[in-house]
């Protein structure tokens, strides 16, 4: 009879840690979604402009798109959607330390809440700004890797979507390479998920590269 009530208080305690795990992940995943859908891009071209963004150029909130409007705006954009996304992850690891599975997770998420934002209809940027700081504070030495990647890139093509293609396809890859202490079998299944996340983001840049109608960067004064 012992040994059955020891056993009953066992189950017991596997369906509360159970339910803690989901409640947490899914309150991590929840305020990971609403930093990152905050809409910077738009609100700032909408405060110093007075114009929506998403009726300009490509129609993304994003730096790039921004930029186009100003350039100074376009990299504030930069900077404060690369800070949200660093913000999930430190909050997290703050909060639940030593949870690699939460840090996953708010990375991953910070970035869907700036591609998929409520408040603009899920209508929002294609997310490297955001994967960037999200995933330098997991794998600092490989997101610099990949913005060297990058920067080689866009400097040879001029092309922001093609040099955001190629570093974020390499970065699960150079993450188990240089960083396996930090993309660890928890955390890697959301870097892949968030790299092949932003690609299909990409999807009418990559076809309009194939048609090569892709526009270059230009860099204008404001």
């Amino acid at each position: 009879m012992p040994a059955v009530a020891r056993h009953l208080v066992s189950a017991e305690e596997r369906k509360a840690l159970v339910q803690i795990k989901m409640t947490t992940f899914v309150l991590t995943a929840a305020y990971s979604y609403l930093l990152g859908s905050i809409p910077f891009g738009y609100l700032l071209v909408r405060v110093f402009r007075g114009q929506d963004v998403r009726q300009t150029g490509s129609g993304n909130i994003g730096a790039t798109n921004v930029s186009r409007t100003s350039k100074g705006l376009g990299a504030l954009t930069l900077v404060l959607d690369a800070l949200k996304g660093l913000a999930a992850v430190v909050i997290t690891r703050m909060t639940f330390p030593g949870n690699k599975t939460l840090l996953g997770a708010a990375a991953f998420f910070a970035i869907a809440g700036h591609m998929f934002p409520a408040w603009l209809r899920f209508r929002g940027g294609k997310g490297v700004a955001t994967g960037l700081g999200s995933f330098i504070a997991l794998t600092p030495k490989t997101v610099l890797v990949m913005f060297a990647i990058f920067v080689v890139v866009f400097l040879l093509f001029r092309y922001v979507s093609l040099a955001s293609i190629v570093a974020v396809a390499l970065f699960p890859l150079l993450a188990c390479i240089i960083e396996p202490e930090g993309a660890t079998s928890r955390v890697l299944p959301f870097i892949a998920a968030a790299s092949l996340l932003i690609i299909a983001k990409h999807y009418e840049n990559i076809r309009r590269l194939l048609d090569h109608t892709e526009s270059r960067f230009q860099w204008r004064r404001t």
